[in-house]
């Protein structure tokens, strides 16, 4: 996996709020740009149709607001993200951070690989977090009739649960367990009108796993919870050295055969004979990598890993992992 050479510091943040038709994403769109945070936004829209309204919805600002029509951002227009985003960075100092809002159909997977995928994109932006906004009262129903939005929840590092007027509090409870079945990783914010503390949303460092396994020790513990059989997501720890070659070709061949069910692939990894954390992640086929500096004194060095997908084979996968141990 390829070293970043870049810094956080140098690099711009970039938030993916997505989530399914009329979830609320344009409403906390309109919130983050018109609240008083002191910060500046270049904000990327994606329409599905060739006449787009999403550009007249968002309020007048004196941000930066691009649209791309005729396309989901998703496929025929990764080229066009590259493109803007590259665009943007000559104009680094007029704003603090970039939020893409994708269209209520997309798969968020393609427009966290781009930050993967494009080197320059790579080296001059950080995937900060991808940000759902999820429809409480009509959740149940979209879960039944659109996998669109399953994925949106399997990819998210934030989910905002909205609408919950509408519902009683034990219909919030059942879609929030729900949620927890595809997601038992994300963080969950209960509002109404995407009425969310913005600091909940933008500048998370939620892509980063150094800083999350910061604030939450456990976040990637197992559980034996038994999921639906849909979308899942499951957690394996080794407590024993990993040898790198043998964990490469084991994730490789592993990304190659199961990548289209492998939503997220996220994890913190003890290579044998090196004092440094190693961050993994994937999204799909698509696979990133880093060290994230070295282990503290006294913190157990055990290497944990997350599957989020369908199809998961639990045995299988806890067995894969637990044979890429250093001998």
């Amino acid at each position: 996996m390829a070293d970043t050479n870049a810094t956080g510091e140098q690099q711009v943040p970039v938030t993916v709020l997505t989530g399914y038709l009329g979830a609320g994403k344009t409403t906390l769109l309109n919130r983050i740009l018109t609240e008083q945070h002191g910060r500046k936004y270049a904000v990327v829209i994606n329409e599905f149709g060739e006449l787009g309204v999403d550009n007249d919805l968002v309020v007048d600002t004196d941000e930066e607001v691009f649209e791309m029509n005729n396309g989901c951002i998703c496929c025929t227009v990764r080229g066009d993200l590259i493109r803007i985003v590259g665009g943007l960075m000559k104009r680094r100092d007029k704003f603090d951070g970039i939020i893409i809002e994708t269209t209520g159909l997309a798969n968020p997977a393609p427009v966290a690989q781009t930050f993967f995928v494009d080197d320059d994109v790579k080296a001059k932006t950080r995937l900060d977090a991808i940000v759902t906004v999820v429809d409480a009262k009509h959740l149940p129903a979209r879960l039944e009739d659109s996998h669109e939005a399953a994925d949106q929840i399997a990819f998210a590092d934030v989910i905002i649960l909205n609408k919950t007027d509408l519902v009683t509090p034990e219909e919030l409870e059942a879609v929030e367990a729900k949620i927890r079945q595809i997601n038992r990783f994300a963080v969950i914010h209960r509002t109404q009108r995407s009425a969310v503390a913005i600091d909940e949303v933008l500048n998370r460092g939620a892509f980063d796993l150094s800083r999350i396994l910061d604030m939450r020790p456990d976040f990637l513990e197992d559980d034996e919870h038994e999921h639906n059989d849909d979308v899942s997501s499951m957690s394996f720890e080794v407590e024993k050295p990993i040898d790198p070659e043998a964990f490469n070709a084991w994730i490789g061949q592993l990304l190659q055969e199961k990548g289209p069910d492998l939503l997220r692939t996220k994890g913190i990894l003890n290579y044998a004979n090196e004092d440094r954390r190693f961050a993994f992640q994937a999204v799909h086929m698509i696979a990133d990598g880093d060290f994230i500096g070295p282990w503290k004194d006294g913190e157990p060095r055990v290497s944990r890993l997350v599957f989020i997908g369908r199809n998961l084979n639990r045995p299988q996968l806890r067995r894969g992992f637990e044979a890429c141990a250093a001998a």
